[in-house]
């Protein structure tokens, strides 16, 4: 039997929590409410949680600082709760490491939905058969992208830690090599959506990519931006087991 994920919800209005605690609980999830950083933190120190969900506006220090400190030393996924219309709060929380946002007020339901992806894809939720299946490495560059094991392995033999929402798009540009992607499409790939108006969320995954692989970030060699089409992984990518 699959093991309930277990979520970390950090915001200081009882009502909001209270109520997502409720609704999380009806469908097995195992919630842990905090009202602040220093809640949050110490959750952190006594149980590993599948999720932190967000919010900005905390006592204290805020979700953009709290998620840098977070981003330090974990990869745990991060839904962060953000105010209509912000759009600089969206980008800000995915330059900081945040793996998808939702704007207050929200329905619980497209919460859960959102939760359930980022598990899926995270391997939290969903994935109890993936052992069964040999690994699929994808190299480039001396580079390795363990897709059974989610991880990026750099040319010296590191491990380099990476948000699940950049860990999907790397392996969605490696995984089509030469062929352009627009920013519609990866995310459409990457997050199974479309894309709004201002939607900066795959520039801002690319930036932090780019610093990660690219010898040079400020002129990349490995993801390149076409001009008006979107993004290209030039690397040459090879495929084994």
């Amino acid at each position: 039997m699959q093991l309930s994920s277990k979520i970390l919800i950090v915001d200081d209005d009882p009502k909001i929590t209270q109520l997502m605690e409720k609704f999380l609980a009806a469908y097995g999830y195992h919630v842990t409410l905090a009202g602040c950083g220093e809640e949050m933190f110490d959750a952190l120190k006594h149980k590993l949680f599948d999720l932190v969900i967000l919010d900005i506006m905390l006592p204290g220090e805020d979700g953009f600082e709290l998620c840098r400190k977070l981003r330090q030393n974990s990869v745990v996924p991060v839904i962060m709760l953000t105010a209509a219309g912000e759009d600089t709060e969206r980008i800000l929380g995915l330059e900081l490491g945040a793996d998808d946002y939702l704007t207050k007020p929200f329905n619980p339901h497209e919460l859960l939905a959102r939760i359930k992806a980022i598990l899926r894809r995270s391997g939290g939720e969903g994935s109890g058969g993936e052992l069964n299946h040999p690994a699929t490495k994808l190299t480039f560059n001396d580079w390795v992208l363990d897709k059974l094991l989610r991880r990026l392995i750099s040319p010296e033999g590191l491990d380099v830690a990476m948000t699940d929402g950049e860990y999907r798009l790397l392996e969605a540009l490696a995984e089509r090599p030469n062929q352009v992607l627009s920013r519609d499409a990866l995310l459409e790939i990457t997050q199974n959506r479309q894309a709004g108006p201002f939607d900066r969320s795959i520039d801002v995954r690319i930036s932090r990519l780019r610093q990660k692989i690219e010898p040079d970030p400020k002129q990349p060699a490995v993801i390149k931006t076409v001009r008006g089409g979107g993004y290209i992984f030039s690397a040459k990518v090879e495929k084994r087991k």
